[in-house]
């Protein structure tokens, strides 16, 4: 006589949820390294942004840009959404930063400092950020992603339309001031 069998619980259901958890757990561990350099980023960044691009040699007559940081992306409870805001303003930074369109009154060693400042931070993030379409997705006004987006597409396109001039970057530089000092912000809601 055989014995009766007991069912097996199937854990092929169960897995999707335990891979979700240690993907969390990891994603928690890998940004818990990074503290003590949050501190001190974003003021290091504006230090190294200031001795690489003072002002124009000549006064400008500053453009009035149709555009400013939005504000929409500092209003989140959610500190892997800060984390995923922050990455990817420093990865719109980093791309316009490093065109080879700046002006020749830039000091070249402080650029390289910052850009290379910028990408290490960039490394660390990659590492601790979730995907990012679900994230920014499910939090905040519609879609925080294309908020950003936008913002940094109108700084290319304002460059492009008064043909890279240093008056032109020099609003960059004042908009990139702007989002280190709102990365501040961010990167506090992180921890």
């Amino acid at each position: 006589m055989a014995a009766p069998t007991t069912p097996q619980p199937r854990l092929t259901h169960r897995a999707p949820t335990l891979l979700l958890l240690l993907t969390a757990l990891a994603t928690a561990l890998a940004c818990h390294h990074l503290r003590p350099r949050h501190d001190t980023f974003p003021w290091d960044s504006l230090q190294l942004l200031q001795a690489m691009a003072p002002s124009p040699p000549q006064p400008c007559q500053h453009h009035h840009a149709p555009f400013l940081f939005p504000n929409t992306l500092l209003r989140n409870n959610h500190p892997q959404q800060a984390a995923a805001t922050v990455l990817h303003i420093l990865q719109h930074l980093f791309a316009t930063l490093s065109s080879p369109n700046t002006p020749q009154h830039w000091d070249h060693h402080a650029r390289h400092l910052l850009l290379n400042n910028i990408q290490h931070y960039i490394d660390h993030l990659e590492q601790c950020v979730p995907p990012s379409a679900m994230l920014f997705q499910r939090q905040g006004p519609r879609n925080l992603l294309l908020t950003l987006n936008k913002y940094f597409r109108d700084i290319q396109h304002f460059l492009h339309a008064h043909n890279h001039s240093a008056c032109a970057w020099d609003h960059v530089r004042l908009q990139a001031h702007d989002c280190f000092q709102h990365m501040d912000t961010l990167i506090r809601q992180m921890k």
